[in-house]
């Protein structure tokens, strides 16, 4: 592929080398990030960091899996992914040619919601990376033979799923806790789903999905943001797509009333992995942050926490156990790990519900709070050291609607939390009756 890109004297004047580096600790906020949105609906975000060179550029486009079928699962990834396979004006390897040449990289991944892109380069190759992601975005044509080789990566991927003891516990998990909810599917389909997408759904849903309504894209690095506007301006200002829909209505989600518990047996292994919990709340409730630093108290702090210590360390029963609290746009979940030997299977769920028995009774005390508040407010900078992380908190900001100054907030919005506030949170969404139990193993 020909590059077009000049090597303009009006580019390298926006790379302001010679301006004092900025303190290496200082939380993005209104003082320095630039948002826009352009007349077609494409929100910019800008963060100019002069300590390098370079620039991250990542985003997301309004299309994920819960626009598809039952019957198409897995069409959002499968698009997401044949992206770059070829344009109009070049093919798959005249694509990763020119990335390579240039030392720049740039991919497309689906979730439920959207389909993101993430990509970095020197700043003088900021053109050349734009170029090939409205490209890719606008005018893919989706050659039969990439699809043909995409789609048997695709199902060899599904293969080593099925065989992957953590993977279907999870997978499990989400099924029995969203069951009748969009979110119980999973983003990458299944094999009889993957093998009845056609390159008409392909072409189909990129037509109708793929546009700039709901579009968001970050830029961090050794730029100005009036470069950056000029540029997303110049590949996506003309951008259209009326039957582009706004997005995806969320049902409500329907809470577990009992215990429900599903193994999913998978012969050969010397391993199970079980996942134990139930639903959380979105990223944008008022109990997140109290939830959030109760999960950390229960399987996250230190040694994996409470779980880490019982089922782990003092017990002797897992290879591996922790919490996580998985939070987005919709209903989340509130879930506690487990990889253990398949004979003691029984007895690490008996210590998990144990422990999370004793979590709902009694919550955090103060100085469990402290230690997880301590650990929240100390990690956010180091999450922000990298251009990737400043964009990635960037895209979260307007995701979410949290306000340019969410950051600058962070500190004392985590201080603010009490145990009492914390218990509130377990106490509404982890019941010891009230839980899905998945296995997969032997």
């Amino acid at each position: 592929m020909s590059r077009s890109r000049p090597v303009a004297p009006s580019i390298k004047a926006l790379v302001r080398k010679s301006l004092p580096a900025q303190k290496g600790h200082s939380l993005p906020g209104p003082q320095d990030i630039f948002r826009t949105q352009l007349p077609n609906g494409i929100v910019i975000l800008v963060r100019s960091n002069f300590n390098s060179p370079s620039a991250v550029i990542s985003g997301y486009i309004q299309a994920g899996s819960l626009f598809e079928s039952d019957g198409k699962l897995g069409l959002a990834d499968f698009v997401a992914s044949a992206l770059m396979r070829g344009t109009e004006k070049h093919t798959f390897e005249q694509i990763y040619d020119a990335l390579e040449s240039v030392g720049a990289t740039l991919g497309f991944s689906s979730g439920s919601h959207t389909t993101g892109f993430s990509g970095r380069s020197l700043v003088e190759d900021l053109p050349l990376l734009f170029d090939l992601l409205a490209e890719s975005a606008r005018t893919p044509i989706f050659p039969s033979n990439e699809l043909k080789k995409l789609r048997a990566q695709l199902l060899t991927g599904l293969s080593i799923r099925a065989q992957d003891t953590s993977d279907m516990a999870a997978m499990t998990f989400d099924e029995i806790v969203f069951a009748g909810h969009p979110y119980a599917r999973p983003d990458d389909g299944y094999p009889e789903t993957i093998r009845a997408i056609t390159r008409r759904d392909i072409a189909r849903f990129h037509k109708r999905h793929f546009g700039p309504k709901g579009m968001s894209i970050a830029v961090v690095g050794a730029v100005e943001p009036q470069f950056v506007v000029d540029q997303v301006s110049r590949v996506l200002g003309d951008w259209q797509n009326p039957a582009q829909p706004a997005h995806a209505p969320l049902p409500p989600l329907t809470p577990l009333t009992g215990i429900t518990r599903k193994h999913i047996p998978i012969p050969g292994k010397s391993q199970a992995d079980i996942v134990i919990g139930a639903s959380g709340p979105e990223r944008r409730s008022p109990e997140y942050i109290a939830a959030s630093l109760a999960n950390s108290v229960l399987g996250q702090f230190g040694m994996m926490g409470r779980i880490g210590d019982v089922v782990r360390e003092q017990s002797g029963l897992a290879y591996y156990a922790y919490s996580s609290l998985s939070s987005g746009l919709g209903p989340g979940s509130w879930d506690v790990s487990a990889g253990v030997n398949p004979t003691n299977i029984e007895r690490a769920i008996e210590l998990i519900r144990t422990e999370l028995a004793g979590f709902v009774e009694k919550g955090i005390s103060t100085e469990e709070l402290q230690d997880s508040q301590a650990n929240f407010i100390g990690r956010l900078p180091l999450s922000l050291e990298s251009n990737t992380g400043v964009a990635n908190a960037l895209l979260n900001i307007e995701r979410y609607n949290l306000g340019l100054d969410y950051y600058q907030r962070y500190e004392q919005m985590v201080r603010q939390a009490t145990p009492e506030e914390a218990l509130n949170a377990i106490r509404r969404y982890l019941h010891p009756d009230r839980l899905a139990i998945a296995t997969a193993g032997p």
